[in-house]
């Protein structure tokens, strides 16, 4: 979820806080897990010390590291984002360092390099998992001196920058299998903020919703568009494996694809493309447990039916009636000569009533 992208979010809803809020300006949220994450940023924006922001793809870790730079003491100073997983390797040394003329084909005149042009303010590295081994030598080496050396330089350049790096890789594990260096995740790692998915605060579908739909109404002048009850449900629903950059992608189709100002749920499941919901109703996710519950505890008891009925704090005509009501029999537990194959289809929901 690139800045560019949430900063449209903005209204005056977003920002009724006031002033006070304004650091955290483009985050639209009312989760309590969200909340304590940005308590915690907050905090650590006072200091000097590295932060690197985990989080899945389309999340908003840019979005959050620029609120850190606003409510940090660099606030005035630039802040600059460069996405190692995109720049090749050739060339993200010169992006990040800079370059004398004559360095290579091309470098026809002296450029400085990101670390300079973020200078007084915070250099943000995103997707630092995917930096290249060699260049995590030179990031480490300019970390420690607070300096660069450009390439094709013989001298250093002092750089005053705040280092905030951000990655949707598990770094431990490409620290084990050697493709990150273990000494740099240390320097970098000071203070972890891991962001949760969409799916983990559902509770802020909604107000992001309403904010994107605002955003549209205004931009496509149809200043009575709505979602309907029903197409808010299926939003709430879904699982967003891309996160709120999918959410937008999706509401974008939906005021696309739709010509009347109320939106309807048949809108959201054909952008969504009939993803499968990620909520299962509550009367179908007690049947699931319900019937999951039943089959554990009849292969504890290999069917013994007065067994399980004490187990379960049941008696034996009310546990009957359960073990009916999910297409269930004791003997389908009971040890055969063939092994657990009786067992194995009650798992897989196959009654045998025999």
């Amino acid at each position: 979820m690139k800045t560019a992208t949430l900063s449209a979010l903005n209204s005056p809803a977003a920002n009724a806080a006031g002033e006070a809020q304004s650091w955290r300006d483009g985050i639209v949220t009312r989760s309590p897990a969200m909340e304590k994450l940005l308590a915690q940023a907050r905090r650590v924006a006072l200091s000097e010390a590295a932060v690197c922001i985990h989080g899945a793809s389309g999340t908003g870790k840019e979005l959050l590291a620029r609120s850190i730079h606003r409510a940090g003491p660099r606030a005035e100073a630039p802040f600059v984002a460069v996405n190692c997983g995109a720049i090749p390797e050739g060339l993200l040394e010169s992006e990040l360092f800079g370059h004398r003329k004559g360095a290579f084909t091309g470098a026809i005149q002296d450029r400085r390099g990101l670390f300079q042009a973020a200078a007084g303010g915070t250099l943000f590295l995103d997707e630092i998992g995917d930096m290249p081994l060699a260049l995590q030598v030179k990031l480490l080496r300019a970390l420690e001196e607070g300096a660069v050396r450009p390439v094709g330089a013989s001298d250093e350049v002092k750089v005053d920058v705040r280092i905030i790096s951000a990655t949707n890789r598990r770094l431990e594990e490409r620290i084990a299998s050697g493709e990150f260096r273990e000494d740099l995740y240390y320097r970098l790692n000071v203070v972890k903020l891991e962001l949760p998915t969409l799916s983990e605060r559902r509770e802020d579908i909604p107000p992001l919703v309403t904010l994107v739909l605002a955003r549209f109404a205004a931009q496509y002048k149809r200043p009575r568009l709505a979602m309907s009850a029903e197409a808010m449900d299926l939003l709430v629903a879904a699982p967003w494996p891309g996160n709120v950059r999918q959410l937008l992608n999706v509401m974008e189709q939906v005021v696309a694809l739709t010509s009347a100002d109320w939106i309807p749920a048949s809108a959201v499941r054909q952008a969504l493309g009939d993803t499968p919901q990620n909520l299962t109703p509550l009367d179908e996710a007690r049947r699931a447990f319900e019937r999951d519950y039943l089959v554990r505890i009849l292969k504890i008891t290999a069917g013994n039916v007065t067994r399980a009925a004490r187990l379960a704090g049941r008696n034996r005509t009310e546990f009957y009636r359960l073990l009916e009501r999910h297409g269930l029999t004791p003997r389908m537990f009971k040890p055969t000569p063939e092994g657990d194959s009786a067992n194995q289809s009650a798992s897989t929901g196959s009654a045998d009533r025999g």
